[in-house]
């Protein structure tokens, strides 16, 4: 895709997206780990917050888990922070720690490490929003591994594009319209550098397994099968808001 077949009929669908997430007076923390999903949302939020007028930070979570690689993308966001001149903020976790905790694998307890620190750095920096990477094929991807894991409803409705986080604090996932080769493409477009997270290859984690096998089988069916899934996820988040009792006064 051209930068500028991208930029009208792909840039317009994000603007729109993301501008019912984030806007006027809003102080939004990025979650950036320096893959290009993150460093997508970095710079187009860095875009649109210059014309919604909200205020800009991003927060880097080092997991403890990967040694000199996780120093390195720490040093890469850092980096990249410095030139778009955007303030930086890091925090450092214990992800084993907080798996041995609370009785969780080493993935679910990197995810709960993370969403701690999240809160931490909204806290510190004033935040009321987190915005975080998950794009359309995340998506897809969460509604066949709930599907592979058995679910009930709400596993169908797979990644929330909003959620709360903490008191005051909400989390916004802006991309959730966008595959990941768009993101891709807009990285290439505006020549943004990204680092590759190798253990995102690795088929003993069953995500990566949906990611690099499953989905791509799928697809020699169906190309669709990622939108289709995303609508389904869509469909069954408004069905289920719907039921939600309405909050008394």
């Amino acid at each position: 895709m051209t930068k500028k077949s991208f930029n009208a009929s792909v840039l317009p669908r994000m603007r729109a997206f993301a501008s019912r997430l984030v806007g006027r007076g809003d102080c939004v923390l990025v979650g950036l780990s320096g893959g290009a999903d993150s460093v997508c949302l970095l710079h187009f939020l860095r875009y649109l917050a210059a014309e919604k007028h909200f205020s800009l930070a991003a927060a880097h979570i080092n997991h403890g888990l990967r040694g000199k690689a996780a120093t390195a993308d720490q040093r890469f966001c850092r980096q990249l922070c410095k030139d778009l001149d955007i303030e930086f903020l890091t925090l450092k976790t214990n992800a084993k720690a907080t798996a041995a905790q609370f009785d969780l694998s080493p993935e679910h307890g990197a995810r709960k490490a993370r969403y701690e620190a999240y809160i931490k750095l909204a806290r510190k920096w004033g935040a009321n929003k987190v915005a975080l990477g998950h794009q359309l094929d995340d998506q897809a991807e969460t509604v066949l591994l709930n599907l592979l894991r058995g679910t009930k409803a709400k596993g169908l409705a797979g990644i929330p594009v909003r959620r709360p986080l903490a008191a005051g604090v909400e989390i916004v996932r802006p991309l959730l319209c966008v595959t990941r080769a768009e993101t891709e493409a807009y990285l290439q477009n505006n020549g943004l550098p990204h680092v590759t997270d190798q253990t995102n290859f690795d088929d003993a984690f069953t995500r990566n397994w949906v990611r690099g096998k499953l989905l791509p089988l799928l697809a020699t069916k169906q190309p669709q099968i990622k939108q289709h899934l995303a609508l389904i996820a869509a469909d069954m988040a408004n069905l289920l808001a719907a039921q939600k009792p309405a909050k008394t006064k």
